[in-house]
């Protein structure tokens, strides 16, 4: 059925509810398992007073998103290995995860993408939208959301 599936995550506890049915899935079907992490896109310059102000610089940006990602892949990685699972990471910095998703599923040749459900909720989830559903609204590919 399904070959390689690439399990999106942030993290958090309910992302690694998703992790760990991706693995189980994975095991199921004698699949790899693609970890991968989107990391918040580069934080916009405040302007206040003619003064531009940038929070830390690009370079030191990319270096504490590699750093975050590495920790959050490296669980994974771990989860996968003592499940006996061939596994592989990516992370990429993005101002729309649920593109950077889909980007990483075809770029790894994935056939299926787990997430999990969480984003926002109320009136934010209808004026920004859900990750999860852009990605459910623009996958090619079955995706599989844990709640």
């Amino acid at each position: 059925m399904f070959k390689n599936i690439l399990v999106a995550t942030d993290g958090s506890k309910l992302s690694d509810k998703a992790v760990a049915h991706a693995i189980d899935l994975a095991q199921a079907l004698g699949a790899r398992l693609t970890a991968f992490y989107a990391a918040p896109d580069f934080p916009l310059p405040a302007y206040a007073d003619g003064v531009v102000y940038e929070p830390v610089s690009r370079k030191e940006y990319t270096k504490l998103a590699a750093e975050d990602a590495q920790k959050i892949l490296d669980a994974v990685t771990a989860k996968a290995a003592a499940a006996g699972l061939e596994s592989k990471t990516a992370y990429s910095i993005a101002a729309a995860p649920w593109e950077a998703i889909l980007a990483a599923a075809k770029k790894h040749k994935c056939d299926a993408i787990v997430m999990a459900s969480h984003g926002r909720r109320g009136v934010s989830a209808l004026l920004l939208g859900s990750e999860t559903q852009k990605v459910l609204t623009h996958s090619k590919l079955p995706v599989i959301v844990v709640r």
